[in-house]
C-alpha cells in the first residue's frame, strides 16, 4: 500500500470481506465519516488538491463522492454537481451506463449542470475498475465541461481501473 494520506487516515479505512458479494474486499470509510477529526483530514486532503486547480464545479458520484464533492465544493466556494443513479434527479438528464466488478449501473447528470468551457474537478470516494467514473466522465464531456482532473481517496490499483479515464489526470490518496 502507498499512500499520501495520513497514517490515521489509512488505519481507519476498514476492510469488510465479501461485501456486497463472495470474494469482494469492500473499503468501507464510515470510520472517517464518524470521526470529525479525521473526516476533516480528508476534506483537507481534497482541497489542498483542488484549490491550484482552480474548479469552476465540483462532480460528485453518488453517494459517497456527494460527502466528499459537497464540502470540497463549499469550501472553495464552486458549484457542485451529482452525477446520480439512474431515475434519482428530477430533472431532464443525460446517462452513461457502465459495468462494475459485482453489476451493471446506469448513472444520470442534469443536462443544465455544467455550461461548455466550465472546469471540473470530479470527485469521489473509490476508484476500483474505474466504469462508475468513466461513465461520468462521459456526461461531463457530453455537457461540454473541461475535467482538470480525477481525485479519489481510495485507488484499488490491482483493478487497472486509471486505464479508463486517460487521458484525464488521476489522483489517489490510499492506493492498495
Amino acid at each position: 500500500m502507498q499512500h499520501l494520506a495520513s497514517e490515521r487516515i489509512a488505519n481507519a479505512v476498514r476492510d469488510v470481506a465479501d461485501f456486497p458479494k463472495p470474494g469482494i474486499l469492500f473499503k468501507d470509510i464510515t470510520p472517517l465519516l464518524s470521526d470529525g477529526a479525521l473526516f476533516r483530514e480528508v476534506i483537507d486532503l481534497f482541497l489542498e488538491a483542488c484549490k491550484p486547480l482552480k474548479p469552476d464545479k465540483i462532480v460528485g458520484i453518488d453517494a459517497r463522492g456527494f460527502v466528499f464533492g459537497s464540502a470540497v465544493a463549499y469550501e472553495l466556494g464552486a458549484g457542485f454537481v451529482p452525477v446520480r443513479k439512474k431515475g434519482k434527479l428530477p430533472y431532464q438528464t443525460k446517462e452513461a451506463s457502465y459495468t462494475l466488478e459485482y453489476g451493471e449501473a446506469t448513472v444520470e447528470m442534469h443536462v443544465d449542470a455544467i455550461a461548455p468551457g466550465e472546469r471540473i474537478v470530479l470527485v469521489d470516494d473509490l476508484l476500483a475498475t474505474g466504469g462508475t467514473s468513466a461513465a461520468a466522465t462521459k456526461l461531463i464531456s457530453q455537457a461540454g465541461g473541461n475535467l482538470i482532473e480525477i481525485q479519489f481517496l481510495i485507488e484499488l490499483a490491482f483493478l487497472s481501473g486509471r486505464k479508463y479515464l486517460e487521458p484525464v489526470p488521476v489522483r489517489s490518496f490510499l492506493t492498495y
